[in-house]
């Protein structure tokens, strides 16, 4: 039976002044640090058997998918099913204003965090993106595939792999800026999953999705 890889690769650090959580907002692109994080996962990958490199439709995504294909002579495609997970306090910044835990009004939100209730429903995240690892391995049988997408739904589908509950402490996701969650399979069946992290030395002050510093 034929091995076949499915990397799938976080963006890189966004320009985000206002420190929101952009979420599926159109137009976050990637910061001059975030681009430097992308040419390090294309290095990281350069020397991999890449047959296709396929991107969400968020700008964040595709820019980081770029200096993955360039050497592979691709073209990013994009995939609607690896897009950003949804969430309520899309727009705001956590833990302030009309996003904090502490207002009342936003308790509803908040109720049911084994689901979530404040967002996409973990079990649809990695149902969609692993229909969309499903596609593009038997598109790359034999060789190596890339999706470029966000943490969340790497995260919880990793979780999913993994045989893990997809409730979990955000604080401890292992998904670092332009790391890559590898998934490789033996025919249509996973036989591992690995993880790399080719732009860790630019962490130092970087900033996350929700506008706070990783380090």
């Amino acid at each position: 039976m034929t091995t076949t890889t499915v990397h799938l690769v976080r963006h890189g650090e966004v320009r985000n002044p206002e420190r929101i959580l952009y979420g599926r907002r159109p137009g976050y692109r990637l910061s001059d640090r975030g681009e430097q994080m992308a040419a390090l996962v294309g290095e990281h990958l350069a020397e991999a058997d890449i047959a296709v490199v396929r991107s969400s439709p968020l700008l964040r995504a595709q820019q980081t998918a770029a200096p993955i294909a360039a050497p592979h002579g691709l073209d990013v495609t994009t995939d609607q099913r690896i897009i950003e997970s949804g969430n309520h306090f899309e727009g705001h910044r956590m833990g302030h204003g009309e996003a904090k835990l502490s207002d009342p009004r936003n308790w509803r939100w908040f109720m049911n965090p084994f689901r979530p209730s404040w967002g996409e429903p973990y079990r649809e995240q990695v149902a969609r993106v692993v229909s969309a690892v499903h596609d593009v391995r038997a598109e790359a049988e034999g060789r190596e595939a890339v999706l470029v997408l966000h943490q969340l739904p790497i995260w919880v589908t990793r979780r999913s792999a993994e045989g893990k509950p997809l409730f979990h402490d955000p604080r401890h996701r292992e998904c670092g800026l332009c790391s890559v969650t590898s998934l490789r399979f033996v025919g249509p069946h996973l036989a591992d999953v690995s993880y790399a992290e080719p732009a860790a030395a630019l962490y130092a002050g970087a900033v996350d999705a929700t506008g706070g510093k990783l380090t």
